[in-house]
């Protein structure tokens, strides 16, 4: 069995109006896992509803508790991308479970969304790698601690190893 945590982020997004003013609504995994029509046990679990940049350490205390609790051994987290990394590393310390975390670049709900992608993506990935946390974008796999969102290209890369990591907002 799969646990999924959500947590928010543009993957769950619901816009109002032309001026992009929006909330975190309820999590969008559930219809798309459904309309995936994937054969894989799951269960899934809201701990919140926030944008990336309003999480805080506390509620990276709160995702590594549920993670570490869990009876599975094979977790996946949806989370805004934004600090996505940080939320990532501060799991470092869970031994014995497979990590994944993804996201999106537009809410679920818009036509032509990576989400759907992104979330089939991270379910192979997380049957199928080794203990440790990992975040899966756009049909890459990244170590947590390897990877950094690139603003400027919207996408994730690998850091290099004289490069700072520059994903914290």
């Amino acid at each position: 069995m799969i646990l999924i945590l959500t947590t928010g982020g543009t993957i769950d997004k619901i816009y109002f109006d032309a001026l992009s003013d929006y909330q975190v609504g309820e999590p969008h995994i559930i219809t798309n896992l459904q309309e995936m029509h994937i054969g894989v046990s799951y269960r899934v679990e809201q701990l919140f509803r926030k944008d990336s940049l309003e999480i805080t350490d506390d509620d990276r205390r709160l995702i590594h508790d549920a993670v570490a609790r869990a009876p599975e051994s094979r977790i996946l987290i949806t989370h805004g991308t934004d600090t996505m990394t940080l939320t990532a590393r501060a799991l470092h310390t869970i031994a014995g479970k497979t990590i994944v975390l993804t996201g999106a670049l537009q809410p679920a709900r818009f036509s032509g969304s990576d989400a759907l992608f992104n979330i089939g993506g991270a379910l192979v990935a997380v049957q199928l790698l080794e203990p440790g946390v990992y975040i899966t974008m756009h049909g890459t796999v990244y170590s947590a601690d390897q990877v950094r969102k690139d603003r400027h290209h919207n996408r994730f890369t690998v850091i290099d190893s004289v490069e700072n990591d520059s994903s914290t907002p």
